[in-house]
C-alpha cells in the first residue's frame, strides 16, 4: 500500500513545470497558439501577460483564428488599439477556473466589456465560443482554449 502514493506523489511532481511557465510561455509551449502569441507580442501585451498578476485568458487556437475573415485580421495588424482591444476581450482579471466560470452569467475583461457565459449540454461556451479544453495551469493563471476568435461588438 505504501508504493500507490508515493508512485502519485511523482506524477504529481512530473507535471509540475507546466504550472512554472507563465501564460505566455504556455500558450507558445502547446504550439497551437502561434497567431495568438504573434499578435500578443505586435500589441504589447506579452510583457502583462507574464507578469506576476493572476489572468484567465480564452485562448483562441490557430484554427480559430485561421476562421476569421484575412481582411478583419488585417484591419487588427494596422490598428494597434483596436488588436489591443479584442486581445484583451480574451483576458479576464484573476484565476477563474472553469467551476468558476460556469457559476457566472458574464465575465468583465480587460478591454472593460463582458463576454457571455453559457452551458449547454455540459459544453462551456464564453461570448459564443466553446471552450475546447478548459483549465490549462499557468504560473499567473490559467487558460481555457476556445475555438472561435471574440470580437466585441
Amino acid at each position: 500500500a505504501a508504493a500507490g502514493p508515493a508512485s502519485a506523489a511523482v506524477q504529481v511532481d512530473r507535471g509540475a513545470p507546466a504550472a512554472e511557465k507563465n501564460i505566455v510561455e504556455t500558450a507558445v509551449a502547446a504550439g497551437q497558439f502561434k497567431t495568438l502569441a504573434s499578435l500578443l507580442d505586435k500589441a504589447g501585451l506579452v510583457e502583462t501577460l507574464s507578469g506576476n498578476s493572476r489572468f484567465t485568458v480564452f485562448a483562441p487556437t490557430d484554427a480559430a483564428f485561421a476562421k476569421v475573415p484575412q481582411a478583419t485580421l488585417d484591419a487588427l495588424a494596422k490598428d494597434k488599439a483596436k488588436l489591443r482591444a479584442v486581445l484583451l476581450y480574451h483576458v479576464a482579471k484573476g484565476k477563474l477556473t472553469a467551476s468558476k466560470v460556469i457559476k457566472r452569467k458574464s465575465i468583465k475583461t480587460l478591454n472593460g466589456d463582458r463576454v457571455g457565459v453559457r452551458v449547454r449540454g455540459g459544453k462551456v461556451y464564453v461570448g459564443g465560443a466553446r471552450v475546447t479544453t478548459p483549465d490549462v495551469a499557468a504560473s499567473n493563471g490559467v487558460i481555457h482554449i476556445i475555438n472561435k476568435v471574440l470580437i466585441p461588438r
